[in-house]
């Protein structure tokens, strides 16, 4: 509270001083001060080696979740073949990404308040003209998506597989949350997936952290996870976080065909509550604090550049 009061303080000083015209702090200190205040943001991406392991629908769930602990989310889809996210939330978005590059639309309009207590930005197609900005517009697509720097916690549903564009996008994050089932498929992609990140991404101090979907029972889960952890710690040297599982329950389903999220339409299923101890061990066990927009920003644009 002292800190808020604090920061406040400094805010109304700079604006009496710029009203009154004795700017004490240049604009360079300014906008160090202001991405400094902003840089708690944590940038999470959700991918998997292959489709249909539920990556999309534990990325809107998972956002829900944080906001019923009072985080203020936003949820990105950056799903370049099959953009879905707006489906499981019932909503038909007007404007994307696309049309703050290239229609000059403000962040404001293309930003949707939804009812689950998230802010949703349906990104797909616009991000695939990052890598094709001119300077112009590469300045206003930063300062716009710098507006996003009032988040606690920024999620963003890449595309299964791994492309560039997952890779830029998992390069820029503060962690990914690799998605799998106990098909044998399914675990063979995630961990071609994170073989991929380890190797190509060496520079990166990303946070790679599995999650095993659509199990029958807890000891299965913990078979997938450790077989997944194992391998990875013995063939790339490198340490996942187990993050936890969540059960094989036909209330997801029935959620998806009503466009509700379940976590929404059944709040106390087994798929919920698995849901609730995986943010639980986010925000618990294993918190960072985020790098914040611009930094992703920063990352995302070299990617892409």
């Amino acid at each position: 509270m002292e800190k808020k009061m604090i920061d406040q303080a400094e805010d109304l000083r700079i604006f009496v001083q710029e009203k009154s015209g004795k700017t004490e702090l240049s604009n360079s200190e300014k906008s160090e001060k202001k991405e400094e205040k902003s840089t708690k943001t944590r940038v999470i991406t959700i991918s998997s080696g292959k489709g249909g392991v539920g990556k999309t629908n534990l990325a809107v769930n998972l956002a829900i979740a944080y906001s019923q602990i009072g985080k203020k989310v936003i949820l990105l889809d950056a799903d370049l073949g099959l953009a879905n996210v707006n489906v499981i939330l019932g909503i038909i978005p007007e404007f994307s990404l696309f049309n703050l590059i290239k229609n000059n639309k403000p962040m404001k309009d293309i930003i949707i308040n939804t009812k689950f207590g998230i802010s949703f930005i349906a990104g797909a197609s616009g991000f695939s003209k990052i890598a094709n900005l001119d300077d112009e517009e590469r300045k206003r697509f930063i300062a716009e998506m710098n507006e996003l720097s009032f988040a606690d916690i920024i999620i963003i549903d890449t595309s299964a597989g791994i492309s560039n564009n997952v890779l830029g996008f998992i390069a820029a994050a503060d962690e990914a949350i690799i998605v799998t089932t106990p098909e044998p498929t399914a675990i063979t992609d995630a961990y071609g997936t994170i073989k991929i990140i380890t190797t190509e991404l060496i520079d990166s101090k990303i946070a790679i952290k599995l999650v095993v979907n659509r199990v029958k029972s807890v000891t299965e889960a913990k078979k997938v996870a450790h077989r997944v952890v194992s391998i990875v710690g013995q063939f790339l040297n490198t340490k996942i976080d187990y993050l936890g599982y969540i059960y094989d329950d036909p209330n997801v389903q029935n959620a998806v065909l009503r466009q509700k999220p379940f976590i929404i339409s059944d709040p106390k299923s087994k798929a919920s509550i698995c849901l609730k101890h995986i943010v639980s061990r986010l925000e618990n066990i294993e918190y960072m604090e985020g790098s914040g927009v611009g930094n992703f920003l920063k990352k995302l644009m070299s990617k892409n550049g």
